[in-house]
């Protein structure tokens, strides 16, 4: 029997957007916790938050001003506590996210470190007289003037987003009474952001720069020592119980992915070279990659969407319900743990805002501003922040009595609830199926790729994605009973006539 988490379909909720149960435009507890018999009618058994802690949303709650509260747009601590009571009560565990890369510059160890130089604070942040090259994650320099002390503090992401000094074992420390503060409450764990750019250096290299003029992130993350830290954080969090630990890590490298999962690191890590690819194309190569790297016993996320990329429907299959039904499937079953993005179980396609005053990312305003200053003009620099924003899946959920009975705190997407219908039931089959089956033990039975066509054996079941053209199939597996399929599909006992973009899952007889 394996760990709770590796048989569970996670749901990433995005807070402000999920469903508003007060009224003011944004999601909220109140709003959850009354969507919570809609998450257990779809079948789901974890759902990851966003953070909810007070922030002043510089980069939309990921700049935490204070790791021990509720922010107020959210509602209180006993929201949450009855929330995560009632969610358990339906069989969900709850995960949160956990942002210690950085705090808000309005944090108040923040505000204590930049008081003087000698503050008992100073060095729980990386402060230096000469700043090297490095610039941030969302564009310009990763160094801020500070004028009260007369140094240069760093931050990887916004300049009102602080980085922590993990050197420092005060901050260590701290860090472990914010993660048992919130398991005590009820958690089962943590998503946690940007976990491999801790700062954990006292050298700062420039990093170099490619033919393009573009800097190459070489030294502002995956720090010597990183290895280590992530084991001792993943060691401390089972060290406390029945916990999960997925990590976010901001590489392209699956060497460097799968390296800070299993018991030697965090329990499952993300690999946005699947999640986040901009076309159809090279997600039958992945995970063909990630089958061979996860073989020894560690298992791959499986996902499609999240709050950081363009919905899954316009990216990969291009507004086509076949498509996303297809992209469904491989998701809830294929070898992994799969986290659901709000709204993809019905569809829900891109926002694109049409003006920066639009925006609430601030990667597209930065962006936006940075063009500007380049030269560019207002129509070609909103071009270049649209493409940036993440606002484009962070739109309110559809619900048929809508998601807010006030101005939403975000432009809202045209829903279409026949569609949603459809993929609902799509999803929520596939779901059922993965639950009464062994689709969650270790591995597959077979995997093979021809050409665009992949198909994989779990259990007793035998999966077929075609990413091409239609492609007939010759059937060696014997007697085949279709069980679930997003298209027509023709077979007999000797061939599987695949259509383009075909999804279907067989019972092999024995």
């Amino acid at each position: 029997m394996g760990k709770w988490w590796q048989e569970t379909v996670f749901y990433e909720i995005y807070m402000p957007s999920f469903k508003d149960g007060n009224g003011d435009g944004i999601g909220d507890f109140k709003g959850l916790r009354e969507k919570i018999p809609y998450l257990a009618e779809l079948g789901i058994g974890g759902v990851w938050l966003t953070p909810f802690y007070p922030s002043p949303k510089v980069d939309n709650g990921y700049d935490v001003s204070d790791y021990y509260a509720v922010d107020s747009d959210f509602g209180t601590m006993a929201d949450l506590e009855a929330f995560i009571a009632e969610a358990n009560a339906y069989g969900i565990r709850v995960i949160a996210d956990m942002v210690v890369n950085h705090v808000s510059t309005e944090h108040a160890w923040f505000q204590e470190a930049r008081l003087a130089r000698d503050s008992p604070k100073r060095d729980w942040f990386v402060w230096q007289d000469t700043p090297n090259n490095w610039e941030s994650f969302f564009g310009g320099a990763a160094w801020e003037w500070d004028a009260l002390t007369e140094q240069y503090y760093y931050h990887s992401f916004a300049k009102e987003q602080v980085d922590l000094n993990w050197r420092n074992e005060e901050v260590v420390r701290e860090i472990w009474n914010v993660f048992d503060f919130w398991l005590d409450k009820g958690l089962d764990g943590f998503r946690l952001d940007v976990i491999n750019n801790l700062t954990l250096t006292r050298n700062f290299p420039d990093n170099p720069v490619d033919v393009n003029g573009e800097q190459v992130h070489i030294f502002d993350k995956d720090q010597p020592g990183m290895d280590l830290k992530m084991a001792e954080i993943g060691a401390y969090i089972r060290e406390q119980g029945d916990y999960f630990t997925v990590g976010e890590i901001s590489s392209d490298k699956l060497s460097d992915i799968e390296k800070y999962a299993g018991n030697d690191g965090l329990d499952v890590t993300f690999n946005f070279n699947f999640g986040s690819v901009t076309s159809r194309d090279g997600i039958v190569a992945e995970l063909s990659r990630m089958q061979e790297v996860y073989a020894d016993g560690r298992m791959p996320t499986l996902f499609f969407g999240s709050h950081d990329m363009s919905r899954s429907w316009n990216r990969l299959a291009d507004g086509r319900e076949e498509v996303a039904q297809m992209l469904a499937m491989l998701m809830l079953t294929a070898h992994g743990v799969p986290f659901v993005y709000f709204g993809e179980e019905l569809g829900m396609a891109d926002f694109v805002p049409d003006s920066v005053d639009a925006m609430r990312d601030v990667r597209g305003i930065y962006a936006y501003d940075l063009e500007l200053a380049a030269g560019r003009t207002a129509d070609e620099a909103l071009k270049v922040a649209q493409d940036k924003t993440r606002d484009k899946a962070r739109a309110p959920m559809w619900w048929p009595e809508g998601f807010s009975q006030g101005a939403t705190w975000i432009g809202e997407v045209p829903p279409d609830f026949e569609r949603g219908r459809r993929m609902f039931a799509f999803y929520q089959a596939l779901i059922a199926l993965r639950k009464t089956t062994d689709f969650c033990e270790h591995g597959y039975q077979s995997f093979d790729v021809d050409g665009t066509l992949l198909t994989y054996v779990r259990g007793d079941y035998l999966v077929c994605l075609n990413f091409g053209e239609t492609h007939e199939m010759r059937n060696r597996w014997g007697d085949l009973t279709e069980i679930l399929a997003n298209q027509t599909i023709v077979f007999d006992v000797k061939t599987v006539k695949l259509p383009e973009n075909a999804a279907v899952i067989f019972k092999v007889g024995k």
